[in-house]
């Protein structure tokens, strides 16, 4: 049976850094959920959510993420900050015997240290202007969102940890 490895977490939380590394060190092929989107859409994310809305969106996140599931294959995907949060996505994942979801969690204040600066390129938070605006912003998102996050088979918290280190945790929790 193949393993399909899925992590998830708020953005920012590294995410697709460590799958990328992850993916190198085991071997398996790497895939981004909202890289899989735009490559079908041709357009971006916020492209998407703009022209078509938010429902339209996740309706497709759920189609897309489905559809990566099915092949036989070992990959390690990375999911949408949001996308665990919508059409029962957390269920359905760890329903799955061929399925770990690996939760990264992050802190508010390590995740505000890794946003503000790289928040033009994130359209959920490029027009907020203050770092206590997106502490707050992240405070409120993260509190409705972490009841789906915390589901995941593994958890790991992932503040003072090096990339290679998280890795090292993910790998151990599996093989």
């Amino acid at each position: 049976m193949s393993l399909k490895i899925v992590l998830l977490g708020y953005m920012g939380s590294g995410k697709s850094t460590i799958g990328k590394l992850l993916a190198e060190r085991v071997n398996y092929n790497f895939i981004d959920l909202d890289d899989e989107i735009e490559k079908l859409e041709n357009k971006k994310v916020s492209q998407i959510f703009d022209e078509n809305g938010v429902i339209y969106f996740r309706k497709l996140e759920n189609e897309v993420l489905k559809a990566l599931l099915k092949p036989e294959k070992n990959i390690i995907l990375s999911l949408g900050g949001g996308t665990p949060c919508y059409f029962e996505a957390m269920q359905y994942l760890n329903s799955r015997a061929d399925v770990h979801t690996v939760y990264l969690d992050v802190s508010i204040p390590e995740l505000v240290r890794r946003l503000f600066p790289k928040k033009s390129t994130r359209p959920l938070i490029e027009n907020i202007i203050t770092q206590e605006e997106l502490t707050e912003f992240v405070g409120k998102h993260l509190f409705e969102r972490r009841q789906f996050y915390r589901k995941a088979k593994t958890i790991i918290s992932i503040n003072e940890l090096l990339p290679k280190q998280v890795v090292d945790k993910i790998e151990s929790s599996l093989f």
